[in-house]
């Protein structure tokens, strides 16, 4: 449940920043909410294995959407759609053109995500 659940919010985060041209940090905040919250559902016990899944797949999550951004931002410019321009981009590429990016409200949201999702997971 966690990895279709977590595929389908990177697939609407990334969809809505590519649409409007804004990075929707504050969507990190609900993908820490998801991830717990999936978790949950999928019957896992309380305890620190969830709290780090829960965090790890917030974190994951995160990355992937400013991946995908910064990738569909980039690819749009040469002609290529995200998806055949993520394997051209470098890490350090997307780490430059996130940080540019995100508003420092989208860094803290991105910040308070893995915290939310550890606090949330395990209750």
């Amino acid at each position: 449940m966690l990895v279709l659940g977590s595929a389908a919010l990177v697939v609407a985060w990334s969809s809505l920043a590519l649409a409007s041209g804004h990075q929707h940090g504050w969507m990190a905040l609900l993908a820490a909410l998801e991830a717990a919250w999936m978790l949950r559902l999928g019957g896992m016990r309380p305890g620190w294995p969830r709290t780090l899944l829960a965090l790890a797949a917030t974190v994951a999550m995160i990355a992937c959407v400013q991946w995908i951004v910064a990738s569909g931002h980039i690819g749009a410019q040469m002609g290529l759609a995200p998806w055949q321009a993520m394997p051209k981009m470098g890490a350090g590429y997307v780490w430059l053109l996130s940080r540019m990016a995100n508003t420092g409200v989208d860094l803290l949201c991105l910040a308070l995500a893995p915290l939310l999702a550890a606090w949330a997971a395990r209750r």
